[in-house]
């Protein structure tokens, strides 16, 4: 079975298919009832499944001392970074 995330517009078959298309991404997209940004995303990737779409980076900034609270507690611990956050800004 296709793991899909839940909003994909494409399988990988239809972007294997894109992504050797010699056709312009306008046309292919129409064909495939897709946006053009889609088509051409596809035709410019290497691989056809999805990447992640977790963040990469943590959209928070922690002074020095909440820092060194988060490496303490990771290394004694071994919580997750996620909850090691609440925990930081809780207190």
């Amino acid at each position: 079975m296709i793991s899909l995330h839940k909003n994909a517009t494409t399988t990988p078959s239809i972007r294997q298919r894109m992504s050797g298309s010699i056709e312009f991404a306008s046309v292919f997209a129409l064909r495939c009832g897709v946006s053009e940004e889609t088509a051409r995303k596809w035709k410019r990737r290497d691989s056809v499944q999805d990447l992640s779409a977790i963040p990469h980076t943590l959209q928070t900034t922690l002074t020095l001392a909440q820092e060194a609270v988060v490496v303490e507690l990771s290394r004694l611990l071994l919580l997750p970074l996620d909850d090691l956050l609440a925990v930081c800004r809780e207190s």
